[in-house]
């Protein structure tokens, strides 16, 4: 029971440091271009009270740690007013792509400590619950990333994808973010559990989870040395 404890501490501390730093980051790109809203709403902050969403946080997180399966999870999104960005169109788009290219980074520096703690030898007690929390930094960061830029609303993708439609097909394709949570409940879980052999998710994230989860890994033996 305690090693299970140890192992969702180890998923939760940087499933939730993720999120954090995505939110905040879209709320620093909506600034840059114009939209202070985060700013003033006092979002632009690392504090995760600020940002945690109990049951998306850490509830369900910590639900799937325990039950061995994937591990992801929402915040409170930061406020964007689509209005006050000085280019609408191109701002949404580029709010939207800063949450994952954060997660990008930080699984990049995730990665660095990864190759630097290969380099002492070191192992047990601590240093073996710090490491799991690196590995498991970089490859939850990977997955936050990825997952957010399916184009499927209220996900980062969807903001992409709706900028680089003609105008007419975007508002159309707009009209579809109401029913983001339905469609993405019946696709990650109803799905799955009435057809189970389609293996929807997998076949959709798991190819583009893997090349990057690679490229990481090559870069912590970089790091590490020979």
């Amino acid at each position: 029971m305690q090693q299970t404890i140890i192992q969702a501490g180890a998923l939760i501390l940087p499933l939730v440091i993720g999120i954090v730093f995505h939110e905040v980051a879209h709320g620093m790109m909506a600034r840059r271009l114009g939209d202070p809203t985060a700013h003033e709403q006092r979002r632009l902050s690392l504090n995760p009270l600020r940002h945690v969403e109990p049951v998306g946080t850490v509830v369900l997180p910590g639900m799937l740690a325990l039950a061995g399966a994937p591990v992801f999870g929402w915040a409170k999104p930061v406020p964007v007013n689509r209005e006050r960005l000085n280019n609408p169109r191109f701002g949404m788009m580029a709010v939207a792509l800063a949450g994952p290219l954060s997660n990008l980074i930080l699984a990049a520096i995730g990665a660095v400590l990864l190759g630097l703690m290969a380099r002492t030898d070191a192992t047990g007690g601590i240093l073996a619950f710090i490491a799991l929390n690196l590995r498991n930094f970089v490859l939850i960061n990977i997955f936050l990333a990825l997952f957010n830029l399916l184009p499927i609303p209220p996900f980062d993708g969807s903001h992409v994808v709706e900028g680089l439609l003609p105008r007419g097909a975007a508002r159309a394709y707009a009209k579809l973010r109401p029913y983001g949570f339905p469609l993405l409940f019946l696709l990650l879980l109803v799905v799955p559990y009435s057809w189970p052999d389609l293996h929807l998710v997998e076949r959709i994230l798991l190819p583009p989870v893997d090349w990057a989860t690679d490229r990481y890994d090559a870069l912590a033996r970089l790091v590490a040395g020979p």
